[in-house]
């Protein structure tokens, strides 16, 4: 069947809808109280709290669409089918219906809405774990799809298991908390007739979905105890599901992509391939394999870079050279790099990366990221002048260190491709024209080891829990509210917003507007303040209320979240405030009971963030 991007959204929400679910908001993709991970990579992130069981204000069967960023994989961009931006359809049960439920409504969605023959269709289900007796292969799972018409040759149980790689098992997030088995559904996207027999390593058959059936709870002494809450969490890809359904073999031929492929042939005078007449075309006059590995992976990976790189900005981050601000610029620079050698886009034919994100804008005017259009582009043009210079500097350190020489060390190589983002083909290539090679197999060394650095790094961010809700993280939370609620009486400003927090188990981290330092002095009154609430032992008190209602009742928001009509709010009680209490913000938890709870604030560091925003870092003792 032929489908857009905006008919698939729209028919998953009024199918899910019709079936009791809430939709839920599109939250940012800077996680809202989160500091296990950069971006929100996944439609779950937000519902954290939820799937350990603390009530959802819209109730236990939601929806949505959600916008995420996945960054471990950048270097695989450029391929048919990895993004680093996407959108993910996404349902929950929150301890209401279980596996035949979900995976009969998985099924009337993909066979009855978008119209997946049978003859077209397979799934997955848990192998069991042959380290862990108790996880036993998904029966049941399988047994369901039978029922419902899957012939077991389209069945596979994947081998494998909670400690083994490539499997149907999810979870836990972190050390702790809820996972279980899952089933994944596939579409078959080659020309030919579908075998009759599954095979899931044969790549035509394209994953469109996957429902996680969370039953388990892993606790810290590594046992799987069965959930009181058994949730569901479905997830599938909008530009994975879009591609498969319209016959696509490349994402980047979907309309989630081809308006800014085609304007990248525009700016660049070349040819992305659409078709065995185009590829004819591209061939006659290019060697195609070479063509496809430099100009086909260079235009996806603009593509790519530069629509992740206009949502990030929007929800409020800048390039610099830490966390997501580091990626930020790690993406639009290589953008601006393979548009540079790849695409030789000089620098003298003018900028680029705005012309791009004009397109992107076009494609996704149903986000609210339109009203920040201006700022965006000016932030992409201002990157990529900075970065066009950086190049420049590469060429120079480029050409002194392979001066008389007939071959440069790999690690000259890997220098070039830290410090200005040379890629080794980049490299090779502009000294081929002198007849000097690189040592390749040095800086294949030298490039997994900064592979595996950043990759630990990356995964540690991810594995320090989702579900961390610890003591300390729980008490450095609550004191986060009360470091909001004391800087507005201290600094006298009730326009003091959050622009951004993260709390570790270490101490927590604020960003807050405001034009200047602090002084010693008001640091000190805002650090005496929050710890004179403490030893109050004033009530933390959850309670649930329409937005409208919340924001009427002085609560704070969180900046660039999205929020339900209705949601949690936790005030900090204070009987001696003309108001009633000290603090109150919207909110998903956790918190302490009681101030009493959270020990002794101290204020270790204040400084600047950005223009305009200071931050303060904090711990509890």
């Amino acid at each position: 069947m032929k489908i857009s991007r905006k008919e698939l959204i729209d028919r998953y929400l009024k199918f899910f809808g019709s079936k009791g679910h809430r939709i839920i908001p599109n939250a940012s993709l800077v996680p809202v109280n989160d500091p296990t991970v950069l971006f929100t990579t996944a439609g779950m992130h937000p519902l954290v709290p939820y799937l350990l069981s603390q009530p959802h204000p819209l109730g236990k069967r939601l929806c949505n669409v959600q916008r995420c960023i996945r960054t471990q994989d950048i270097d695989e961009v450029g391929d048919t089918y990895h993004h680093t931006f996407f959108e993910m359809l996404g349902n929950w049960s929150l301890g209401d219906y279980f596996k035949e439920q979900a995976i009969k409504m998985t099924f009337e969605f993909q066979n009855k809405v978008l119209k997946i023959p049978l003859n077209k269709y397979a799934v997955s289900v848990f192998g069991g774990d042959s380290r862990v007796p108790q996880l036993q292969k998904d029966d049941e799972s399988a047994n369901i799809w039978k029922s419902i018409g899957i012939p077991k040759e389209r069945i596979a149980y994947l081998k494998g298991g909670v400690y083994e790689s490539d499997n149907n098992w999810w979870g836990p997030a972190g050390k702790t908390g809820p996972c279980g088995p899952d089933t994944e559904q596939f579409f078959w996207c080659g020309k030919e007739k579908a075998p009759a027999k599954f095979n899931p390593g044969d790549k035509k058959w394209i994953e469109i979905g996957n429902d996680v059936l969370m039953q388990y709870v892993k606790d810290e002494k590594g046992n799987f105890n069965i959930a009181k809450q058994k949730n569901i969490d479905f997830g599938g890809g909008v530009e994975r599901t879009v591609a498969a359904l319209n016959g696509l073999d490349d994402n980047y031929l979907s309309d989630c992509f081809l308006p800014i492929i085609k304007e990248i042939e525009k700016i660049s005078g070349k040819i992305y391939p659409k078709n065995d007449k185009e590829r004819t075309i591209v061939a006659l006059k290019e060697d195609y394999d070479k063509y496809e590995k430099e100009v086909i992976k260079a235009m996806r990976i603009i593509a790519d870079h530069i629509k992740a790189a206009v949502f990030i900005i929007a929800d409020g981050v800048s390039p610099s050279n830490t966390e997501r601000g580091y990626v930020l610029r790690r993406l639009i620079r290589r953008a601006v790099k393979y548009g540079r050698v790849n695409l030789k886009l000089e620098q003298k034919s003018g900028f680029f990366t705005d012309k791009i994100a004009e397109i992107v804008f076009e494609i996704y005017d149903d986000y609210e990221i339109l009203k920040d259009k201006k700022r965006i582009l000016n932030i992409l043009l201002e990157e990529e002048n900075t970065f066009n210079k950086t190049l420049d500097r590469g060429l120079i350190t480029l050409h002194k260190i392979s001066r008389g020489k007939k071959i440069i060390s790999g690690r000259d190589a890997f220098l070039l491709y830290q410090s200005y983002g040379f890629p080794i083909e980049m490299t090779e290539e502009i000294l081929k024209e002198k007849g000097i090679k690189v040592d390749e197999k040095e800086f294949g060394e030298e490039y997994e080891k900064h592979k595996t650095l950043s990759k630990a790094a990356a995964e540690g961010k991810f594995k320090s829990g989702l579900a961390d809700s610890s003591s300390t993280t729980t008490r450095l939370h609550t004191a986060t509210h009360m470091l909001n609620a004391a800087l507005k009486e201290i600094l006298r400003d009730k326009n003091i917003h959050q622009k951004g927090s993260n709390i570790t188990a270490e101490r927590l981290r604020f960003d807050f507007n405001f034009p200047r330092k602090l002084s010693d002095e008001e640091l000190k009154e805002t650090e005496n303040l929050i710890n004179k609430k403490i030893k109050e032992n004033l009530k933390v008190e959850r309670q649930e209320m329409s937005l409208t209602d919340a924001m009427s009742s002085g609560a704070e928001a969180e900046f660039g979240a999205k929020y339900p009509e209705r949601v949690s709010v936790y005030t900090v009680l204070d009987p001696k405030e003309k108001r009633g209490f000290f603090s109150r913000e919207i909110c998903t938890g956790p918190h302490v009971k009681n101030t009493g709870e959270v020990g002794k604030f101290k204020i270790i560091k204040e400084e600047s963030s950005s223009a305009g925003v200071r931050r303060i870092k904090a711990v509890v003792e």
